[in-house]
């Protein structure tokens, strides 16, 4: 079970590790052409955010029936759900798209941004959401093959992906090649672009004979009703975690520019920590919805304890690392000795709470796996509220120092931790129809 483990979850690791390298290189090219252009791209990110959002009703939904339908031997039955889940995608696309496009200006506009913002973040959203259809499509593929127990084509598709998009941001941003400069709108088009090739190869790995999941051509509506049932509170739970997440930027804008920048920092640094995190909740959602499939409800079991336990120790041994060692790391973003202090003051704490952290993860991949993501959506935005946005406002408002916000932040990922914990020894999520 060891090796099962680990295979699905370091390919999943490494594809998260590029997605962000993918973003840092974006921002990075981007950033070249002024402030404007890289706010613009950056709010585009805050959008997209809350398009995910929407995208997991779907993709957790078609995850959680495709995982139990492979561990049951029923491989026809988990391709008729991935067409199932092609239709409400490209449908789901193309209302985005939609969407996008007509109101892609009045976004930066509610969002307060000057005229420079509004002109370039307008035009890279439109082209973006000309390709929206392309990225609802990749993300039903990758969940779809990765529920199926295949996590290393997507890790091989990222990789000549994040290639293609950065060779074709060089040439469209930058104009060279023969191709007019086109700023941020070059950036946009190679991102469509890229998502455009990954589709391609996903289609053909589905479409091809012998694979582990196929797409077979049938309508089935009450694989669409179960898909939105199961997906519907993994989304609300995003998108309440979205908004969550804005509302603690926003408490965090109140203590300074510099504490704003030490937090941004901070993130960032603290995204590469995740990157086993999410490997093995990828692996323990796999796992536990092929093996509730298999009716091996013990294996499921034990193969997310398993998960979380090798999790914990390499999330752990990053947290040691943050907690002792941040200067060396902030110092790769910034000089600036007030704002390496938040920073810094920042990680310490983040780091003592990694090994919930990863527990937060694993068991709530289990949980989608095993199809309970309304009990994963109950334990997320009670925690999230009670324990952090709520005593998080009240240290703002009764003049309390950002040290106290950023305390409430890692006692409630402790008490998230363990709530998770206590209802996973439950095991009342492992009988949970689908």
């Amino acid at each position: 079970m060891n090796e099962r483990v680990l295979r699905l979850a370091i390919p999943a690791a490494l594809k998260h590790l590029l997605d962000i390298i993918q973003i840092l290189i974006d921002m990075l090219m981007v950033g070249s052409l002024g402030v404007a252009a890289l706010a613009a791209v950056g709010l585009t990110m805050q959008f997209m955010m809350v398009i995910q959002a929407v995208m997991t009703v779907y993709a957790v939904g078609s995850s959680a029936l495709i995982s139990r339908y492979i561990g049951s031997g029923r491989k026809n039955r988990a391709s008729a759900v991935v067409f199932v889940g092609v239709w409400i995608a490209l449908i789901g696309g193309i209302f985005a798209g939609i969407l996008g496009w007509w109101f892609s200006a009045d976004l930066f506009k509610w969002m307060g941004s000057g005229p420079d913002v509004i002109i370039l973040g307008n035009g890279y959203f439109q082209i973006l959401s000309m390709g929206m259809v392309l990225i609802f499509l990749d993300t039903l593929a990758y969940n779809a093959l990765s529920a199926a127990g295949d996590t290393r084509s997507s890790l091989f598709i990222k990789i000549l992906s994040s290639v293609l998009n950065a060779s074709l941001n060089y040439l469209f941003i930058f104009g060279h090649g023969g191709f007019s400069a086109m700023g941020v709108e070059g950036a946009a088009l190679a991102t469509v672009c890229a998502y455009g090739f990954n589709v391609f190869i996903y289609g053909w790995i589905l479409i091809r004979k012998g694979g582990v999941l196929n797409i077979y051509p049938i309508v089935r509506i009450g694989e669409a009703i179960k898909m939105l049932t199961i997906g519907f509170p993994a989304a609300v739970e995003r998108v309440v975690g979205v908004s969550s997440f804005l509302l603690f930027v926003m408490m965090i804008t109140s203590y300074g520019t510099h504490a704003l920048a030490g937090y941004q920092i901070g993130l960032r640094i603290e995204a590469l920590a995740f990157m086993p995190g999410f490997g093995f909740s990828v692996a323990a959602m796999v796992l536990a919805g092929q093996y509730i499939g298999s009716r091996q409800l013990d294996y499921a079991y034990e193969s997310v304890i398993l998960s979380a336990k090798i999790a914990m120790m390499f999330m752990g041994s990053v947290g040691i690392v943050l907690l002792l060692f941040p200067e060396y790391l902030i110092h790769f973003f910034t000089d600036d000795t007030a704002t390496t202090e938040q920073a810094a003051m920042y990680l310490r704490l983040v780091g003592i709470a990694q090994v919930p952290l990863a527990l937060t993860f694993v068991l709530s991949g289990a949980f989608r796996g095993a199809g309970a993501t309304k009990l994963s959506m109950q334990i997320s935005i009670g925690s999230l509220w009670v324990f952090r946005i709520v005593p998080s406002y009240l240290v703002m408002v009764m003049g309390g120092g950002i040290l106290g916000v950023y305390i409430a932040m890692t006692v409630e990922t402790f008490i998230k931790g363990w709530w998770f914990w206590r209802v996973f020894r439950q095991r009342k999520w492992l009988g949970i129809k689908v």
